[in-house]
């Protein structure tokens, strides 16, 4: 079995039509009380990125989600349950080449919050978006193509932006 790499490439726009597709599709197992947004560095355009579409869902009681685990393995995702994050649902879809994660939280939580704030931040200071490219650039040509060791060489920096995309909501 071979090991999935991690990848950065330029922004691909095509990235927002990809989300679009994959909104829709959840849209019609999630129904009318869910919201659903791109998040991560594919939804920032000029940002490199890991080609992997990133999603968020809200939904009033994140745990209905457990139940409806058969309707998002019909569209492909594997469910990872929490995967470390309490109070989140996880899924991916591809094995070794993943196309996208989606990211499931009760409506208003903090972690809807800081998701949207960063993303928010991001699109809107060019500058904080290029330094965060080339962290990215950084970790991903020193982690081995091992991605737990790709996201602690940025989490520091990860952690500063979102607490000034945070600030800046204040």
């Amino acid at each position: 079995m071979s090991k999935r790499t991690v990848e950065i490439a330029p922004f691909n726009p095509l990235w927002p039509t990809m989300f679009e597709h994959e909104r829709q599709a959840l849209a019609t197992i999630l129904g009318t009380g869910a919201r659903i947004h791109h998040i991560g560095s594919t939804s920032v355009r000029g940002l490199a990125s890991k080609p992997i579409i990133d999603i968020l869902v809200e939904v009033p009681n994140v745990e209905s989600l457990d139940s409806q685990t058969g309707a998002f393995c019909g569209l492909g995702y594997v469910p990872r349950g929490e995967n470390g994050i309490p109070g989140r649902r996880y899924f991916v879809k591809g094995s070794w080449e993943r196309t996208h994660h989606v990211h499931a939280y009760c409506t208003g939580s903090h972690d809807v919050l800081r998701h949207l704030a960063l993303r928010d931040f991001l699109r809107a200071n060019t500058e904080a978006r290029d330094a965060y490219a080339a962290v990215k650039l950084r970790a991903a040509a020193e982690c081995g193509n091992d991605s737990h060791t790709y996201a602690a060489l940025k989490d520091e920096f990860v952690r500063e932006l979102e607490a000034r995309a945070l600030d800046a909501l204040r």
